[in-house]
């Protein structure tokens, strides 16, 4: 599998028009993906933030879709942080959508007045769920929702009573999507563009996952008797033999099979799934770091060879010039 990086124009243009805004905001909001916290986390956003010294307010959005134990450990790991407050919810569920605008106070106490208006910033990846949740915030739909990643393309500025302004930003990724496993999670959730990815592989990595972490519920789903004889592939097979999905010859539709699992974990058609903890972030995170050690040390080390071949051809023609001299 090859990592999958999505950057179309318009999300380099929206990076530069966030770091000019992020001037004159006092907080961040940053959705994320409750099912990938840290996967669906825009890297640039934490940095702009933190240069700006920020607090952020972080929405682990689509948790009704999420396993609710993992999600406790995220929200554990994410508030010991500093200037950070992180909260859990579903923003098509009004209760919750109401815990946001006093969270927001708390981390900025000291923008609370009509002269002093309390400036954010709602940021996040694509199709992450902020247009549903800026039309929550203000009970009218000023942003348009859709299934798709990318719908929000420019930046938008709204007042929420006389104290308080919200500037929606386009949903953006990161230029180079460093852990493969990202780039696959990221695509999973639909937070990717479909021309960048593979869906077959994409499923693939889903089913790894499920088949370690989640055996039960891939069994209830899709009524499988030998699932210790499945790997990864074999889940994607049973799954095509089980809806009968065939090609013109009788093959298994790997494809089509690939794209149901899809859209049951997309869907929650498959249960609370969560496809990383904070202990695999951190062990993901360690693997990279080698890996890139790796390659930087082959490298050096293929530059080092290089330079010596070179500096022996050198040493060569001169000696040959000097024995051609005498």
């Amino acid at each position: 599998m090859s990592t999958i990086q999505w950057y179309p124009g318009h999300m380099n243009s929206a990076r530069t028009k966030a770091a000019e805004t992020m001037e004159i905001t006092d907080l961040v909001i940053e959705v994320v993906d409750a099912r990938l916290p840290l996967a669906s986390s825009n890297p640039m956003v934490e940095e702009m933030r933190l240069h700006r010294q920020r607090p952020c307010l972080k929405i682990l959005n689509k948790a009704d879709l999420a396993d609710p134990a993992t999600t406790k450990l995220w929200l554990d790991y994410l508030n010991a942080q500093k200037n950070t407050r992180a909260i859990a919810m579903n923003t098509k569920n009004p209760g919750m959508v109401s815990q946001i605008l006093p969270s927001c106070r708390k981390l900025a106490p000291h923008r609370n007045d009509p002269t002093k208006p309390l400036r954010m910033m709602i940021m996040g990846v694509p199709n992450v769920g902020k247009s549903t949740l800026m039309n929550a915030l203000l009970k009218k739909r000023v942003a348009n929702v859709g299934d798709e990643p990318a719908v929000t393309k420019t930046q938008q500025r709204l007042l929420l009573g006389n104290d308080m302004v919200l500037t929606d930003t386009p949903g953006m990724l990161w230029p180079k999507i460093a852990l493969e496993s990202d780039g696959l999670m990221l695509a999973a959730s639909h937070a990717v563009g479909v021309n960048a990815y593979y869906e077959d592989e994409v499923a693939q990595f889903i089913a790894g996952i499920l088949r370690v972490l989640y055996a039960p519920n891939l069994i209830k789903r899709y009524s499988i008797k030998n699932f210790d004889e499945l790997d990864d592939v074999g889940i994607i097979e049973h799954i095509a033999k089980q809806r009968g999905y065939r090609l013109k010859g009788g093959d298994l539709d790997f494809e089509k099979a690939a794209h149901t699992l899809l859209l049951d974990y997309r869907s929650g058609s498959l249960g609370g799934i969560t496809l990383e903890t904070p202990d695999s972030r951190a062990a993901a995170l360690i693997e990279n770091a080698i890996l890139e050690k790796e390659k930087s040390d082959a490298k050096a080390a293929k530059e080092a060879a290089r330079n010596a071949h070179l500096e022996g051809n050198r040493r060569g023609k001169s000696n040959a010039t000097d024995a051609n001299q005498k």
